[in-house]
């Protein structure tokens, strides 16, 4: 963002010339600035929160006023701008103003409208009518500049608690270049890639959206914010930009219930004939930079550091229906939480190993669990032999390995081979269609593997 852009930014609110209005489409008043005050002679305690109507029908005055503004109000398909009187009884004189109206967004969607107020008075006292009109036009130009924006800003907030509270807190829209101790959460579906070979593009994205939407839910009820949608990824952090001394504890009860949620999206899924889908999460917390990023054309609201590198680490060694927290964020939880195991690992780009925890469930006034996948292994009637390649960063390894699959289930399988694989250690088995699992550790007849991709139809197969 500009230096100019920057000043505009910080100033919206607070050092703005025009007076600024905001009301919602039901008619009440959420946000009225100093020069707002001023103008209407009104404070900002007797109309913050209330309907517009009662706080200005009661001057007939000013029925052009109020008209100007019931109009903007009801009229959703277009802003306007009109010249109208207006009676300030306080110093008993009629004045001048320009009212311009924007529209406020959440996202694609309507959900008030911006007023912007200029007192013109002064103007219809000056000659040179020329002078006036570029004065009025470098007002409206300015008014598009905020509203862009205000409109790129709040646009990406899902949560309408955040956007409300940075409408009212003038001190909430100063986001830019700040470090904050936030937790981040990354999700991902597993398997999606394979999915999406699979799928016709249209039940491809209504899966994704009802998943998105699903799970979009449960992060704003945790007061958690949406930074990106990685196809099948979620990026999200709690904590910013309205500071929480709990960003840690909302991020972890917010991926339980995620995980909570995953069985009745599967019902769903069956429901529209589509495949079950398995999610992991990780989450990290530490101090974090935290602002508008882009260029002059486009600009996000992001976060960079090494927590947000961590997370996306620790998401990848997740397996279906998991939550892994590092240890920043367990320490920071005074919660009770139901840990299935602690491990170490060594992430690359990190120098040290890093402990992280598997979290089974979350106490106190939560109280809840995450739902449990039974392995159900059943030792195979006749050991199936396999060739498979193991998975270096997404990318497979040209070696071909063999092994036996010697007991198997719906989502995991022990395979037996001479060769050594580390836990965590993605691989792919090469059948008649290409199965993906993850070591989760070994066992004393082989590698005990969660299958992240195996058709019902090779699974069967396999065990008879």
């Amino acid at each position: 963002m500009s230096d100019n852009q920057n000043i505009i930014y910080e100033t919206i609110i607070s050092d703005m010339s025009e007076g600024l209005m905001v009301i919602s489409f039901d008619g009440v008043i959420t946000l009225l600035n100093d020069a707002a005050e001023e103008i209407l002679a009104r404070k900002r305690e007797e109309l913050i929160g209330k309907k517009f109507a009662r706080c200005f029908f009661f001057h007939e005055e000013n029925d052009e006023f109020n008209q100007a503004i019931l109009d903007a109000i009801y009229d959703r398909k277009k802003t306007h701008r009109k010249i109208v009187p207006y009676f300030d009884d306080t110093h008993i004189i009629t004045k001048q103003l320009s009212i311009t109206t924007s529209f406020l967004h959440n996202g694609p969607e309507k959900i008030g409208i911006v007023i912007v107020l200029s007192d013109i008075s002064e103007l219809e006292e000056l000659r040179d009518v020329v002078k006036a009109m570029e004065r009025i036009k470098s007002l409206n130009e300015q008014l598009e500049m905020r509203n862009k924006l205000l409109s790129n800003t709040f646009g990406r907030f899902l949560s309408d608690d955040i956007v409300k509270e940075l409408l009212d807190t003038p001190g909430g829209l100063q986001l830019g270049g700040k470090k904050r101790n936030i937790s981040i959460m990354m999700s991902d579906l597993r398997g999606f890639t394979v999915m999406c070979e699979s799928l016709e593009p249209q039940d491809l994205i209504a899966m994704l959206n009802h998943y998105i939407t699903v799970m979009a839910e449960i992060i704003s009820k945790y007061k958690g914010t949406i930074i990106e949608f990685l196809g099948d990824g979620i990026l999200v952090i709690f904590g910013a930009p309205i500071e929480s001394q709990q960003s840690s504890l909302n991020a972890v009860a917010a991926a339980v219930e995620m995980q909570m949620a995953m069985p009745e999206v599967n019902v769903w899924n069956r429901e529209h004939n589509y495949p079950e889908l398995k999610m992991g999460i990780g989450i990290s917390t530490g101090e974090t930079i935290v602002g508008n990023i882009g260029s002059e054309k486009h600009t996000k609201y992001g976060v960079i550091g090494k927590y947000v590198n961590l997370c996306g680490r620790i998401e990848g060694f997740t397996t279906g229906g998991q939550v892994l927290i590092s240890s920043e964020t367990r320490n920071d939880i005074k919660e009770p939480l139901e840990i299935g195991k602690s491990f170490k690992i060594l992430p690359k780009g990190i120098k040290e190993p890093v402990e992280i925890f598997d979290v089974i469930g979350i106490g106190g006034r939560f109280n809840t669990r995450c739902p449990q996948i039974e392995t159900g292994i059943v030792p195979c009637k006749k050991h199936y032999d396999i060739e498979f390649s193991v998975l270096r960063d997404k990318y497979v390894e040209v070696e071909k390995r063999k092994g036996k699959i010697v007991a198997i289930s719906k989502t995991h399988a022990v395979i037996a081979t001479d060769e050594i694989l580390d836990n965590f250690t993605n691989i792919e088995i090469l059948d008649e269609t290409d199965i993906y699992c993850k070591v989760i550790q070994s066992s004393p007849d082989g590698y005990l593997v969660s299958f992240t991709t195996c058709p019902d139809s090779l699974i069967e197969k396999i065990r008879t």
